[in-house]
């Protein structure tokens, strides 16, 4: 979701550019469900071949108004579910009965989360009085210069004892931190974070411009309170640019990341991962609004670029809305490091006008020989499909609820260790599995780390 001050403005322009006429996209042939195999569970629709085993909703003090669930980390037998006002750490050891580990009451838009070792990370992207939890929104000043200083950036946890996270520092970042990406460093001794923002925000002095670029901290992990941004890497000298990243997705084995920008996406080496330098950039004028997230497969022969159109408060995936909008692409990416487009997926159901709908976050599932993902799609639930004919994507499982009178749905959904989680916004935790000849062999595949944002690969 975009940052919600004026740098939505910025995204409203993009989305204008967007919406121009759109053929018929040769990625939505086929799907491996089929009406007739569609469940009903309660008060959800899916697909024959996905059940849903837990919810664990929101509690206090997690429950607010805006108490909205985010992005989620995992380790070993443990999730970490970000949210507006904090985070919440569950035991997963059993998935069908998640256990409530502990809520941290830590308010900062959107707090997405990555967790390495004894540490955890959360993206701040609205300006606080100060970096602690207790800080509140900051205060307006009323004098010429608009507003007062403030605080957004990356905040981190100890979280040696999962029952009682503790605060240990935090860093600032130029327009706070709308999403990070954690990066292995050389040694062990080291952690980057590579800091997604969007700007620059006029009035805002934490967020200036030009914002062409995004921000490397560096996390000593034996002292983590000397983590510092180190560098800004700059993502185009070639013509003017500003907006900065919606989200990186760092592929550190491979020395790649891609990250999606506001306007285009971006190919990037991190061999050196205090100076990323830039590939190549894509654009798709016609069809692409928001880059919002990036995903390789993984042999890094192809990536999935997302289109956040709306900024995720619009319904997208209505009758109204050309199939290629709102949806994701799908790029090869040859031996020369260079991307070229092959097909767009979107889900293949349509939902409500009133419901907002678009591609979010989601990452592979660890399936030899394939290319299968599971997504969020807000109130379009949540989706398994398989991309391993780039120019002919389909859907092999879903599970989606029914319409909800506010901004609601998935906003991340991953697979762990042979379940998949959803973040669900104004539920909570789910916990799904899928049963399907394509997707069991992910079942074999067990890792001790999840961040979404950070590839490391699987046996072929």
């Amino acid at each position: 979701m975009v940052r919600s001050t004026a740098a939505f403005g910025l995204a409203a322009l993009l989305l204008v550019a967007g919406c121009g006429a759109d053929p018929e996209p040769p990625a939505l042939r086929g799907s491996a469900w089929t009406p007739s195999a569609v469940k009903t569970t309660g008060d959800a629709l899916h697909s024959a071949n996905v059940k849903h085993l837990a919810n664990v909703p929101s509690e206090a003090p997690l429950d607010g108004p805006q108490s909205w669930s985010t992005d989620l980390a995992f380790q070993d037998d443990h999730v970490f579910v970000g949210n507006f006002d904090g985070f919440t750490v569950l035991d997963v050891s059993n998935p069908a009965r998640p256990a409530v580990v502990s809520r941290v009451l830590c308010p900062g838009e959107q707090n997405d989360v990555s967790v390495s070792g004894n540490l955890l990370f959360l993206s701040v992207d609205t300006p606080r009085s100060g970096p602690e939890c207790a800080g509140g929104l900051r205060e307006e000043d009323e004098g010429e210069e608009g507003r007062s200083g403030g605080w957004e950036g990356i905040r981190i946890f100890d979280i040696t004892d999962k029952a009682h996270p503790r605060f240990v520092s935090a860093v600032a970042t130029e327009c706070g931190s709308h999403t990070h990406t954690l990066v292995p460093g050389r040694d062990k001794d080291t952690l980057y974070l590579y800091v997604s923002s969007a700007g620059p925000v006029p009035g805002e002095p934490t967020c200036p411009g030009p914002h062409n670029n995004f921000s490397v901290v560096e996390v000593p992990t034996g002292d983590p309170a000397a983590a510092r941004v180190v560098s800004q890497p700059v993502l185009s000298v070639e013509e003017p640019r500003e907006g900065g990243c919606h989200d990186i997705t760092a592929y550190p084995e491979k020395d790649l990341a891609a990250a999606a920008c506001f306007g285009d996406g971006v190919l990037l080496d991190i061999s050196d991962r205090v100076n990323p330098k830039v590939i190549q950039h894509v654009r798709d004028k016609e069809n692409f609004s928001i880059w919002h997230s990036a995903t390789f497969d993984n042999a890094a022969t192809k990536v999935v670029f997302s289109d956040e159109l709306g900024g995720g408060m619009s319904a997208t995936c209505d009758s109204e809305t050309p199939r290629n909008h709102g949806a994701n692409a799908v790029y090869d990416l040859g031996e020369d490091r260079r991307l070229t487009l092959r097909g767009y997926f979107k889900i293949p159901r349509e939902q409500e006008r009133d419901e907002n709908c678009v591609a979010h976050n989601g990452a592979l599932l660890p399936v030899p020989g394939r290319d299968i993902m599971v997504q969020s799609w807000y109130q379009g639930g949540v989706s398994v499909w398989d991309f391993t004919d780039a120019a002919a994507p389909r859907e092999i499982g879903f599970f989606e609820r029914g319409p909800v009178d506010a901004a609601a749905g998935s906003w991340s959904a991953y697979y762990y260790n042979g379940h998949i989680y959803s973040s669900d916004i104004t539920r909570g935790l789910d916990v799904l599995r899928i049963d399907d000849p394509l997707t069991d062999p992910a079942k074999k595949v067990t890792t001790k780390t999840l961040n979404a944002q950070t590839q490391v690969s699987y046996p072929e």
